[in-house]
């Protein structure tokens, strides 16, 4: 019925492709002072949509960075990811493969170029849309490696609650790392950004907002893993017996999911099945 529901609030052009969702979450190592000490295991995730289940894990030590292109890429796939995949060479691998992305951006962690590679200044792109609070324009991302890439640029303003509560977190950021915060940062802080690869004319600028809104899903499914599905951390107090640990629950989770809907079980039957796994 999940799979069924979101299947529906899917975008019509995004109907029969996979919408892959990427993200990171971490599990301390093994003992109670782990997670003090920074002795951390990544787990790389991929959750996949309308299916509703995980469909790829990788898991590394602390040092294993987020990136877009870690997971392999499925042709046809809607990769969405947050801010911190923005990455321009990895996202043209993820194209190359025969991917999209929809991936949210910061408005100064990229190097915003117009098509003849002039810098683009965001901040006076959200004045000149404040009235309507919409953009949706051609963008490209200076590389390290290779030319700008071509992509599209979407954004929309926040409502004004919301947009409070961001420029709130930032000045927190700004006193937790003491520096002084920027006008600018607190213009941006008003605006969701994305940059998609998806054409305009197969996705208008509320289907590509509709798919980044999915992202949720996989925050939830997180909460699944650590709490009902006991990954909240390895018992004992040996990384060598943790890691096995970890990778066997992994596992069942990947054999179980694909089954859920054939057993009509709910997550805690799975929990059930886990545990007696």
């Amino acid at each position: 019925m999940v799979g069924e529901a979101l299947a529906a609030a899917a975008p019509h052009a995004s109907r029969g492709r996979l919408i892959r969702i990427i993200d990171a979450t971490t599990v301390a190592k093994a003992g109670r002072l782990a997670k003090t000490s920074n002795k951390l295991w990544r787990i790389h995730s991929a959750f996949d949509l309308p299916g509703e289940r995980f469909g790829f894990f990788e898991l590394t030590d602390q040092q294993g960075g987020e990136t877009l292109d870690r997971i392999p890429v499925v042709d046809g796939e809607i990769r969405i990811a947050d801010r911190a995949y923005l990455q321009p060479d990895r996202i043209a691998g993820v194209l190359e493969q025969g991917g999209d992305i929809v991936v949210r951006a910061g408005w100064r962690n990229a190097r915003w170029l117009d098509s003849d590679g002039e810098p683009v200044d965001l901040l006076a792109c959200f004045r000149q849309a404040s009235d309507c609070g919409l953009i949706d324009r051609p963008i490209f991302i200076g590389r390290k490696n290779g030319k700008p890439l071509a992509l599209r640029l979407v954004a929309v303003r926040k409502p004004a609650p919301a947009a409070e509560v961001a420029r709130r977190a930032a000045r927190r950021q700004a006193r937790k790392g003491r520096h002084r915060i920027s006008k600018g940062t607190l213009d941006a802080a008003e605006w969701v950004i994305l940059v998609t690869s998806l054409a305009p004319e197969d996705f208008a600028t509320a289907d590509v907002l509709a798919l980044y809104r999915l992202r949720w899903r996989i925050e939830l499914a997180f909460k699944r893993l650590k709490s009902l599905i006991g990954l909240k951390g390895p018992p004992g107090a040996d990384e060598r017996s943790a890691k096995p640990y970890l990778l066997a629950h992994l596992l069942i989770i990947l054999l179980l999911e694909p089954l859920a809907d054939e057993l009509e079980d709910s997550p805690r039957s799975a929990q059930r099945l886990a545990l007696a796994a």
